[in-house]
């Protein structure tokens, strides 16, 4: 099964790193409060990075390194993504 890493931008202007198998899915339960304790209480405003891995080991081992980044670290990977 798939994975993707995720980066969500909050509507605090934080940014929230994240792992699915369906991206469009989790997107919703980020937007509507429902996607974890923290986007709760700051909800999705837009996905603003994602990237395929072949499995959950894969994926998690991305995610943690990512969640480690700084701010602008995080920043840097988006704009690669937006090209």
């Amino acid at each position: 099964m798939q994975y993707f890493v995720y980066i969500l931008e909050c509507a605090n202007k934080s940014l929230y790193t994240g792992i699915t198998t369906d991206l469009a899915r989790r997107f919703k339960e980020h937007q509507t409060k429902q996607g974890g304790h923290y986007t709760s209480a700051n909800p999705g405003k837009r996905m603003r990075y994602f990237k395929k891995y072949p499995n959950r080991s894969a994926a998690s081992k991305r995610e943690a390194e990512i969640k480690k980044w700084t701010r602008a670290k995080k920043l840097e990977l988006i704009k690669t993504f937006d090209k």
